[in-house]
């Protein structure tokens, strides 16, 4: 009795041993079945998008950097060399009236509009000219102000030639500012005559 006790309570143990360590043996084969697998696509994963990411900032970085550097400015000086010729080239016409403007202002009044038709009329039937408009201004004002002052002056005489049928493709402006005046005493009459757009051409 006691042999047989002690032997079913040996197959008892053995089997409850058997039991525990079946199941702990495939819990932790699943935890690590589990674990090695998101271990795995984790490296996976970031390996490739970390690739992706390095590969697409430095592509499109690459691009935009590299293609907005070298082909945007590429075309731009290439177009704008032929298309913007040396003032140097240009020369003063009668035929082509200078027009002025008031202080401050780059609006073209009414009687500087005639002044304009002419002109207009004038390069309108001499197709094989190119024209280049100078922007002035007078003396007073800063440098930068009267460079830009300058240029709003030719853009505007610019607009109402090629609103009179010019082809703006014909045109090229300039602006010097208050740096070439026409008359150089300081008073308002002499001032006025400095606040003009001038007008130089060449042929084609």
């Amino acid at each position: 009795m006691l042999l047989s006790r002690s032997v079913h309570v040996t197959l008892a143990s053995l089997l409850v041993t058997g039991v525990l360590l079946v199941g702990c043996a495939k819990r932790p084969a699943t935890t690590q079945a589990a674990a090695p697998a998101p271990t795995g696509a984790a490296a996976t994963t970031p390996s490739t998008p970390s690739s992706t990411a390095a590969a697409q900032p430095p592509t499109s970085g690459g691009t935009a950097g590299g293609g907005g550097a070298t082909a945007a400015p590429a075309p731009a000086p290439t177009t704008a060399a032929p298309v913007r010729p040396s003032p140097k080239e240009f020369v003063a016409v009668p035929e082509l009236k200078d027009v002025f403007f008031d202080f401050d202002k780059y609006d073209i009044r009414p009687e500087d509009a005639k002044t304009l038709d002419g002109n207009a009329g004038w390069l309108k039937s001499n197709p094989n000219h190119l024209v280049l408009i100078e922007g002035h201004c007078d003396e007073r004002g800063t440098n930068e102000y009267n460079l830009a002052l300058g240029e709003r002056r030719a853009k505007s005489t610019m607009n109402y030639l090629v609103s009179q049928g010019v082809q703006a493709s014909r045109i090229t402006i300039i602006s010097y500012g208050e740096e070439r005046p026409s008359c150089t005493q300081k008073s308002e009459d002499c001032w006025a005559k400095n606040r003009r757009a001038h007008f130089l051409v060449k042929p084609r």
